[in-house]
């Protein structure tokens, strides 16, 4: 996976779950990731999603306290 062959608008879970991971130095897993995509009902019949309307739906579920 490099950086070029990444798009945002359009990643796996696999692809999220390894940037998620990397970035806040915790285990996230791809089976993570598609669980809370799937509830946002983000992802595609290809099996990808948007990276900024996953945030968007965390976000929105922090604010209303739906997230331990």
């Amino acid at each position: 996976m490099t950086a070029e062959s990444l798009k945002i608008t359009a990643l796996t879970p696999t692809q999220a779950a390894k940037i998620l991971a990397s970035a806040y130095r915790q285990r996230v897993n791809a089976e993570q990731v598609r669980q809370v995509a799937e509830e946002a009902q983000i992802i595609r019949a290809d099996g990808t999603f948007s990276l900024i309307e996953y945030t968007a739906y965390l976000t929105g579920e922090a604010t209303r306290g739906g997230i331990d």
